[in-house]
């Protein structure tokens, strides 16, 4: 079955599998790094129009769920994403990201210096409730546009 939204695009539900709604236009090819390999299909939209953001990436994984890291690795990109387990073409677990307050060893600190790129020590960040991410070693602090490309995948 395919569904016909407002605006003529069409996308085909899956049924089993993750979807992630509501990321910010432009984060998709991210989100499909942390994803990784699939066995299956997987749908991608770019720049679809919404009412809560004005255009938004989708991203459909059929039958694979995604476990507790990669969730975290994605709210750090998209942390108002939401996140639909399916299972039996309904919808069984809605799962709304939000930025976690702090990760271990997902962040690579952007400070060449900083023990955790010199030694074997996994990083440590906080995030604040600006989407900053400050190192817990050497203490930089880098954006969301600065760590979303330092995610270790």
């Amino acid at each position: 079955m395919v569904k016909k939204t407002e605006k003529g695009l069409y996308i085909k539900p899956i049924r089993s599998g993750t979807t992630i709604d509501h990321l910010p236009a432009g984060t998709a090819l991210k989100v499909l790094k942390i994803v990784g390999k699939a066995e299956n299909a997987i749908t991608v939209a770019i720049r679809v129009p919404s009412r809560k953001l004005g255009v938004k990436d989708l991203v459909f994984v059929e039958n694979k769920t995604l476990n507790e890291e990669q969730l975290a690795k994605i709210a750090l990109i998209a942390p108002n994403a939401t996140v639909n387990i399916i299972e039996n073409n309904e919808v069984k677990q809605k799962i709304h990201l939000q930025t976690p307050k702090e990760v271990h060893g997902i962040l690579e600190c952007i400070n060449p210096n900083c023990i955790t790129n010199k030694e074997n020590i996994p990083s440590k960040f906080y995030i604040n409730e600006q989407g900053m991410a400050k190192c817990h070693y050497c203490e930089r602090i880098m954006t969301r546009e600065e760590y979303s490309v330092r995610i270790r995948v």
